[in-house]
């Protein structure tokens, strides 16, 4: 078994990096290659789906055809003409994502709003859960600071004990020690133990007697408590809470994980549910072409909140230079580029701090200074490009302008606030442009400015091309889509617009020329198996597994789009783990349901379907224009293989291999696909046999391009 899954594995291997796919219809030979020509009217709804979605959904092909391609695109560049109801409703579960980052802070606050409380620079809130909240989290603060203290103290005694300089201690008889004790570092509180009974009183509560039993358990108690329950207890704990009330219990453990998993879960709930697909691609697009990392500092996560949900989404289809000032104006990208700390060398504030130290006589304290991180990336990611014509004379000048620019109380989720204090006099020069002193006025000017640079319109089409067509798009597309920019000041869905009527997107050779990304894999995969997801948690630790955690990228030039960023055989292989995982309902919170009749139904071994009719039905469903016979031939042997063990079908298990570091290479099976499965009863045959069927086809080289 093992050398067939590494077999499969090398199929995948070898199959992305090859030449793309042919291109074949669902109901063509598939063994034959795809004759010459243009794409089918099937194929190229099946290739508009891929590329302008997360992938089809059953029942997309026959809905998209229904309506004319053309129409739906229309319908796509629009998407306030759709109707999102039922993804509205699943966003219901996230109420935090509705507040200001100010609310999320306050409602769920951070490390830093506790020091403040305990350092008496913001009031306890008095009554209420909120109360409770805060006294948790002010009793794990004062613990950490005390066992960070005990642990300096102990490593200032470890030089001193060296050295000799420690007095002596006597042992009982009076006698010198020759080497005193180590201090002992701090250890966890001493945490009382629950009895069985005392957790099924507390679990059988009506849920808001249970929150209130939970909110009134002091610390270390509280903890003491989540401790003691086993996972179904955990899950029992919270079944039956509505959202409001789980973000409650969630707070009294760590406010900031909520407001981390909330934002997460709502965007693969966007992502997976919206029928606005093609503004949920937009929006991820824009997130990682204006990248924020998540853990920048500890506000912001409360920031990426509003980012998203007021700054991206709202203007991903429209005008670029829309988009660009309001993510300038975003305190979640001026505190990720250290705009926020920006002062002019020769503002009002810079000379107040001179004269504050010169009669402080500290000649070693240096004011606040210019920082350049924003401007540099305001030209060379968000503009122009690295080779817009700009010079290192430019980006200082472009800071000199943005100063100013900064962060009302950033700990307590302030907003944009222009500081007249902080921003530089005089006229600047930015790319031959002057700027006359005008304050704000100045950094609206550059905005402007860079917005409507030839350069800008080439390096954002290119971008958008890369996304859309393939890793080396064609210069003439590139050109009439930078044309499109132009004419129409920079209108995002003309420029698609452009792309979708253009002869290279069309051309055959850009069908299925494109790899997933990890994000675009788990969010297709759980679309194309129509999967009912009540816990998105799986599906993100799986994206930080792959090595694409969202706002993970930690530089501001985000992921990559080519493929050469993704295609190794460590990541190929995890790939198929998780799709096997998938389709065999072993992520937790996640259900999928394979068989083509009631899998309840009695089947006798004579009347269950053969696999090769299986794969052959479950191919159709998941994969649009079908998989080569390679593939198909290694699904169908990978499946035999276990049958001739005797044993039913199970899901296969495969090695992650990770790269060779040096001379060493590790083997290691990412968290995600050592959670226990869901708690469903066994399977019935039929469906069993097509949980491997489909977890093997997501995993094939074929759904893995798009």
């Amino acid at each position: 078994m093992q050398l067939l899954q590494r077999t499969l594995a090398a199929v995948l291997a070898l199959s992305l990096c090859a030449d793309p796919l042919p291109a074949a219809t669902p109901n063509m030979d598939k063994t034959t290659p795809r004759p010459a020509g243009p794409l089918s009217s099937d194929e190229r709804i099946f290739h508009a789906l891929n590329r302008f979605t997360f992938g089809p959904r059953p029942g997309d092909l026959e809905s998209v055809r229904a309506m004319g391609l053309d129409r739906w695109f229309q319908q796509q560049l629009h998407p306030e003409s759709i109707d999102n109801s039922a993804m509205q409703a699943r966003l219901v579960q996230y109420p935090a994502m509705q507040w200001t980052s100010a609310d999320l802070l306050f409602r769920l606050p951070s490390n830093a709003i506790i020091r403040q409380v305990i350092d008496g620079k913001l009031p306890m809130p008095a009554t209420g859960a909120l109360e409770h909240v805060y006294a948790n989290q002010v009793a794990r603060v004062e613990y950490k600071r005390e066992q960070d203290k005990q642990k300096q103290q102990a490593a200032n005694n470890a030089p001193n004990m060296m050295a000799g300089n420690a007095q002596p201690q006597m042992n009982g008889q009076g006698q010198q020690n020759m080497m005193a004790a180590p201090q002992p570092t701090p250890s966890e509180p001493a945490q009382p133990e629950f009895t069985p009974a005392q957790i099924n009183n507390t679990l059988a509560l009506q849920p808001h007697d249970r929150v209130v039993a939970l909110a009134t358990m002091p610390q270390p108690r509280f903890d003491a408590f989540l401790k003691s329950l086993k996972g179904p207890q955990r899950a029992a704990l919270l079944a039956d809470l509505p959202p409001d009330m789980k973000e409650t219990v969630g707070a009294l453990e760590n406010p900031d994980r909520v407001v981390v998993d909330e934002l997460l879960s709502q965007r693969l709930t966007r992502e997976i549910y919206s029928q606005a697909q093609l503004q949920e691609v937009m929006t991820d697009f824009w997130l990682n072409h204006f990248n924020v990392f998540l853990r920048k500092d500890e506000a912001m996560p409360y920031y990426l909140v509003s980012y998203e949900r007021d700054v991206i989404r709202p203007h991903a289809l429209g005008k670029f230079e829309d988009l660009l000032e309001w993510v300038a104006h975003s305190p979640a990208m001026l505190l990720y580029l250290d705009q926020s700390q920006s002062m002019g060398p020769d503002s009002i504030a810079a000379e107040k701090a001179k004269q504050n130290a010169a009669k402080k006589g500290d000649k070693k304290v240096k004011p606040e200074g210019l920082n350049e991180n924003y401007a540099r990336e305001l030209m060379e990611l968000h503009t122009v490009g690295v080779n817009g014509g700009y010079s290192q004379a430019d980006v200082t000048e472009a800071a000199r302008v943005l100063t100013g620019w900064t962060v009302d109380q950033p700990q307590r989720g302030g907003g944009f606030q222009f500081n007249a204090n902080r921003h530089e006099p005089g006229t600047k020069k930015v790319m031959g442009k002057k700027f006359k002193e005008g304050g704000e006025k100045e950094g609206r000017d550059l905005l402007h400015f860079l917005a409507t640079r030839p350069a800008t319109a080439k390096f954002i089409s290119r971008k958008l091309a890369v996304r859309f067509v393939n890793d080396d798009p064609p210069q003439a597309l590139v050109d009439r889509m930078a044309k499109t920019y132009l004419s129409s000041d920079g209108d995002i869905a003309k420029v698609l617009e452009t792309m979708y009527r253009s002869p290279e997107f069309w051309a055959p050779a850009t069908y299925r020329a494109k790899i997933k990304t990890p994000l675009e894999y788990v969010v297709s995969a759980a679309r194309a198996s129509d999967a009912n997801i009540t816990n998105m948690q799986a599906l993100i630790n799986g994206l930080r597994d792959m090595g694409m955690p969202l706002y993970g990228a930690i530089p501001p030039t985000g992921y990559k789009w080519d493929a050469e960023d993704w295609v190794s055989t460590g990541a190929l292989v995890n790939r198929m783990n998780f799709a096997l995982s998938l389709a065999a309902n072993r992520l937790n919170g996640i259900t999928t349901t394979w068989a083509a009749q009631d899998p309840s139904t009695q089947l006798t071994a004579a009347t269950i379907p053969p696999p090769d009719a299986e794969e052959a039905r479950l191919e159709a469903r998941l994969i649009a224009g079908g998989v080569s016979t390679t593939t198909r031939t290694a699904v169908l042997e990978q499946f035999a293989a276990q049958n001739a063990q005797g044993v039913p079908p199970a899901v296969p298990q495969m090695e992650q291999v990770k790269e060779p570091q040096g001379k060493k290479s590790t083997v290691a099976i990412p968290k995600v696909f050592q959670a226990p499965p869901n708690k469903l009863p066994p399977p019935p045959p039929i469906e069993k046999q097509d949980q491997v069927l489909a977890g093997l086809l997501l995993g094939s080289p074929e759904f893995q391009r798009r």
